[in-house]
């Protein structure tokens, strides 16, 4: 089944009241779409690209490019880290974009995500505000990079 055709086939499900939760079909299309998708990062430093090409080259998934774009005026929004998404879909041809910023409002944590190209989030991982971790941002990005992955079950013989 193909990545569009399956949203196409839960919406369905969920309009006609017989959807019983995700499938493992799911669940690999999305897996299939982020290994052959052309990903971007969008950042003002080059940091968490360095550290979410790490991760992704563990899961053997291509590196993602670096997009450099500022994006703090996505921290007026209610989502900046939607928000960053968002903009980098707008100002790249990417299939793919990880963003990664705060969740809500100051003091709510930080949010990553990863959006395809019609902004869907495909998945998502989110951590305490730093001053509640004290880890690195390095840390910190490496960590949400492989929840969001695990999440969509991609698996790494390596322990994190």
């Amino acid at each position: 089944m193909a990545f569009e055709e399956s949203i196409r086939k839960a919406s369905a499900q969920s309009y006609e009241g017989t959807r019983k939760g995700d499938t493992i079909e799911e669940i690999k299309e999305i897996q299939n779409y982020i290994r052959n998708a052309k990903i971007v990062v969008p950042n003002k430093n080059g940091i968490k690209v360095e550290v979410i090409n790490e991760v992704l080259k563990k899961f053997n998934i291509p590196p993602a490019e670096y997009l450099h774009v500022n994006t703090n005026f996505a921290d007026f929004s209610r989502t900046p880290a939607i928000s960053k998404a968002m903009i980098a879909i707008d100002q790249s041809d990417a299939d793919l974009v990880i963003a990664r910023g705060r969740l809500g409002i100051p003091g709510s944590g930080s949010f990553m995500v990863f959006m395809d190209s019609k902004s869907r989030i495909l998945t998502a991982a989110s951590s305490p505000s730093h001053v509640i971790h004290k880890q690195s941002l390095e840390e910190t990005v490496y960590k949400e990079t492989v929840e969001a992955l695990r999440k969509v079950g991609f698996e790494c013989d390596e322990e994190f």
